[in-house]
């Protein structure tokens, strides 16, 4: 088995990019999930209510990202302690985070909808996993904005067997993971409890259940629920989907595309 390909996600629910190598930080792959929509009452956005966000083209940048959306686009700085702090709530836990400026906020509700506003996760600050999934109770580990854990895995063999059961096959980009497996028989990650990346060893935690999300083309924006009711008619377990695999860093700093993979339990 070998690591075919590296996600990152700088901004939660907006388009992603694919990396050659990656570096781990405190919060996963180094720039994942650190910055997030937020409501006026401080709740999360997602594509779940926004699907447009599929279509927010984002690229990171010495000093910040810089924003694409139908041909417009805008750069902004990561803020820093100057910046106004608010609180911000991902499923029910709230932090401080660093609000972005207001033109930048005014440019994203213009071109997505709604009241909304963009928060960065600084460097501190304390989300910390449940630790009811931590394989001991003497390990500690946070998450930045990502739904609940750092790292999400899936085998490319469970993607191709999901596509011999649709009439069109979804690429990969449907369901957001971070790292893409090779060389496996499907939902062999299922089973995994401890894989080797690399020099990274990774402690696969909880299987990940699914959203509405992967319904939405990434692309268009548009939905196809028949993705989900095609997964739910074998991958649904007591009323909910999974697929793929959440998993955090134990021992290592990163991996690069076409390392060895080597399942440890």
């Amino acid at each position: 088995m070998d690591l075919s390909a590296i996600y990152r996600y700088p901004i939660k629910s907006a388009r992603g990019h694919s990396l050659d190598a990656a570096v781990v930080d405190r919060f996963g792959v180094s720039g994942d999930r650190r910055w997030m929509f937020i409501d006026s009452a401080g709740q999360f956005c997602s594509q779940r209510c926004t699907p447009q966000m599929a279509l927010l083209d984002v690229v990171s940048t010495d000093s910040g990202l810089r924003l694409s959306f139908a041909g417009d686009s805008i750069e902004l700085e990561t803020p820093g302690e100057q910046h106004r702090e608010v609180p911000a709530t991902v499923w029910g836990h709230s932090m401080p985070a660093h609000i972005a400026d207001a033109p930048v906020n005014a440019w994203l509700s213009e071109h997505l909808g709604g009241d909304l506003r963009l928060v960065f996760c600084p460097a501190d600050a304390s989300r910390p996993v449940d630790p009811a999934y931590l394989p001991s109770s003497k390990l500690e580990q946070h998450v930045g904005f990502a739904d609940g854990f750092p790292l999400l895995i899936i085998s490319q063999a469970s993607l191709d067997d999901l596509n011999t059961r649709l009439p069109v096959p979804v690429p990969m980009d449907r369901f957001r993971p971070n790292l893409v497996i090779r060389g496996t028989v499907p939902y062999a990650e299922d089973g995994w409890r401890k894989l080797r990346v690399g020099s990274t060893t990774l402690a696969i935690v909880k299987p990940c259940s699914r959203c509405a999300i992967p319904s939405i083309d990434q692309q268009t924006a548009e939905r196809d629920p028949a993705i989900n009711r095609m997964l739910a008619s074998y991958r649904r377990r007591d009323g909910v989907i999974y697929f793929g695999m959440n998993a955090i860093v134990t021992v290592g700093a990163g991996f690069a595309v076409g390392d060895s993979v080597e399942v440890l339990e």
